[in-house]
């Protein structure tokens, strides 16, 4: 279970008015948790640019 935080309220309303939302910051501090728990409610792709394939993406 995630723990809601005030950054997921503002990474939704983003998406509302912006196509792509991209997460920066330290190690550790939940972003590969936020990035597809919302993307899953909201049916959205989601890359991970770590992934090679993720950043061969769109080639």
């Amino acid at each position: 279970m995630m723990i809601h935080r005030q950054l997921t309220s503002l990474v939704e309303q983003t998406l509302e008015r912006q196509a792509a939302v991209a997460l920066i910051g330290p190690r550790e501090v939940g972003k590969t948790t936020l990035a597809p728990a919302i993307g899953e409610r909201r049916n959205a792709l989601y890359l991970d640019l770590e992934e090679r394939d993720d950043r061969a993406c769109g080639r």
